[in-house]
Formats: structure tokens, C-alpha cells, sequence
């Protein structure tokens, strides 16, 4: 039986205020046409739903036994109208963001900042990921998108836009004060105790090859697994490494750290964002994603 839901709306508020001219007015129609409609739906039914008294309109058994599930149907669906609305207007919502370290300092943390100001309804979930188990998370539907650093492996049917470039600059701890006012090649750094990332991370492999394109080997002595563990470990003497500038400014400014000068060009850094073009997404990372394309200024979309 395929009953247009029309019909039953129009039952619904004919029952509900036992009145065709008040109903009429609700659903911005006139009495006639809401007459038609009911006896439209008693003819599909093959029953009599009401009856018209003194009092106005009364329910039969029928009629009473069929408003007890439209009820419940009519609150189920304007429960999701008022949702639905309350998402467009951002005045609810969730958004699931995957996202490296470097990322998260260098560009997420302050957009959020201003965001979460501007929707303070809208719950943020962020996923700490190194670039693969990130895009795995965008792919998977875990996170609505993800925010992360070049170099990354392409993965098909995910969309990749460049937001802001950024240089790293090689940087030691105190006891390195008089290596910094020499000018060092890659090749010179293979004797000095050196930080990284992990071996398996897309950081790892971007200083491979940049040592590599020089005929310098990158050996690192300590690995960590995020980029903020780097830091401590170089202000406390145990190695070099390379940073976004922005992430040692200040300790540079304080004089914690030192930079170190390298003769060869170390290509500049990408943070890229990264979405699924064949997911839906909410209004609420719809404009997150709004926010910081609009505050990088990036290129077009490459797919």
C-alpha cells in the first residue's frame, strides 16, 4: 500500500486539534482540499478514521488506533527537521579531524581556536595521527577529513588541497653554540648524533632523500613518534635535528636552542588538507574546511 505521506500529516493535525478549518490553516491549505485528502486516506485504508459532531471532528477506534502511530511518526520527523536545522545553522554538530603534530601546531590549533569561538556548539574530535593512519582514517569515514604534512602516499578517491608551505631549519642544544657559526654541508652532519622521526614516518623518508639528493646518508641516532617529542630531546643536548621554524622560534628567541647553518636547500614543507570526494559531509566540517582554505589561501583542489 503506497499512501503518500501527505495524507497522514494532514490526519495527524485534523486529529490533533479536531478541527478541518484549524488544520486547514496549519498546513497552509484551504478546508476543502484537507476534506479531500481525509477522505482519500479513509478510501485507501478502506475504513472511516472520523466523524464530524457538534463538537467538532471525532476520532473512531479506527481513526484512534491509527493517530497513536502517526503521533509517534510526526514527532520522530519533526525531531529530525528541528536536528536537521539546528546542523545547518551550526548550532549543533560533531566533526572528526585526523591530524599530524607538525599540522596541528602550525596551522589547526589556531583556526580551531577561532572556530570553536564562532560555533561553540559544535564538538571537536581530533585524531593524532601520523599521515598514513590519518588518510586510513578520512578513507575508513572515521574522520571527516584530515590535515597533514607532505610528503604523503596518494591514496585514490581522496582529494588533496595545499594550504600553507613551510621551511625547516636545523637546530641543536646549547652545547652546539659553536657549530652554528659555521657554515655545515649534509655530509658533515653524519658526525653528529641526530633526531628524528620514526623510521617508517613520511618525515623519515622526506630527510632520506633530501640526504640522499646530495650524496649525504641520514642516520639518525634517535627516533620518536611525534613531532613534539623533538624538541625536549634537543634542548637537552642529546642530538640535532630539523624543526619548522615556527616550532623553535621561541626557544630560538630564548636562546634554549641555537640554528644551525646548512649549505644545501632543503625544498619547503606542505600542509595539506585531505578529503573524501564520494563522502557526504556535515555542514559543520563543510565550514570548518571553509575556514582554513579561507585563512590559507591555497591552491586548487588536486586530485
Amino acid at each position: 500500500m503506497n499512501i503518500p505521506l501527505d495524507y497522514y500529516r494532514t490526519f495527524y493535525y485534523v486529529a490533533r486539534y479536531g478541527s478541518l478549518t484549524r488544520a486547514a490553516t496549519v498546513l497552509h491549505a484551504n478546508q476543502p482540499n484537507v476534506t479531500r485528502t481525509i477522505n482519500k486516506l479513509e478510501q485507501s485504508l478502506a475504513c472511516r478514521l472520523m466523524i464530524r459532531s457538534n463538537r467538532g471532528i471525532v476520532l473512531t477506534p479506527e481513526g484512534r488506533k491509527l493517530f497513536t502511530h502517526v503521533e509517534r511518526a510526526m514527532r520522530q520527523l519533526n525531531d529530525a527537521e528541528r536536528e536537521l536545522n539546528s546542523d545547518l545553522q551550526l548550532e549543533q554538530g560533531s566533526i572528526t579531524i585526523g591530524a599530524s603534530e607538525t599540522a596541528l601546531n602550525l596551522l589547526l590549533l589556531d583556526t580551531l581556536k577561532q572556530f570553536h569561538y564562532d560555533y561553540p556548539h559544535i564538538s571537536l574530535r581530533i585524531l593524532n595521527h601520523a599521515n598514513p593512519m590519518a588518510l586510513r582514517a578520512v578513507e575508513d569515514g572515521e574522520a571527516d577529513f584530515a590535515v597533514v604534512t607532505t610528503p604523503y602516499r596518494h591514496h585514490a578517491g581522496l582529494v588533496s588541497m595545499p594550504l600553507i608551505s613551510y621551511e625547516e631549519i636545523l637546530v641543536g642544544g646549547k652545547s652546539f653554540t659553536a657549530l652554528s657559526f659555521q657554515a655545515l654541508r649534509l655530509h658533515d652532519l653524519e658526525n653528529y648524533s641526530m633526531i628524528s622521526m620514526a623510521r617508517e614516518t613520511m618525515s623519515y623518508q622526506f630527510h632520506s632523500e633530501v640526504f640522499a639528493t646530495y650524496g649525504a646518508v641520514y642516520h639518525p641516532d634517535t627516533e620518536v613518534a611525534t613531532a613534539d617529542q623533538i624538541l625536549p630531546l634537543v634542548k637537552h643536548d642529546l642530538g640535532i635535528a630539523f624543526l619548522p621554524e615556527r616550532m623553535a622560534a621561541a626557544d630560538l628567541a630564548s636562546g634554549a636552542i641555537v640554528q644551525l647553518h646548512v649549505q644545501e636547500e632543503i625544498p619547503r614543507r606542505q600542509i595539506a588538507l585531505i578529503y573524501d570526494r564520494h563522502r557526504p559531509m556535515s555542514p559543520a566540517a563543510r565550514k570548518l574546511m571553509d575556514h582554513l582554505i579561507a585563512e590559507s589561501r591555497p591552491g586548487q583542489a588536486k586530485e
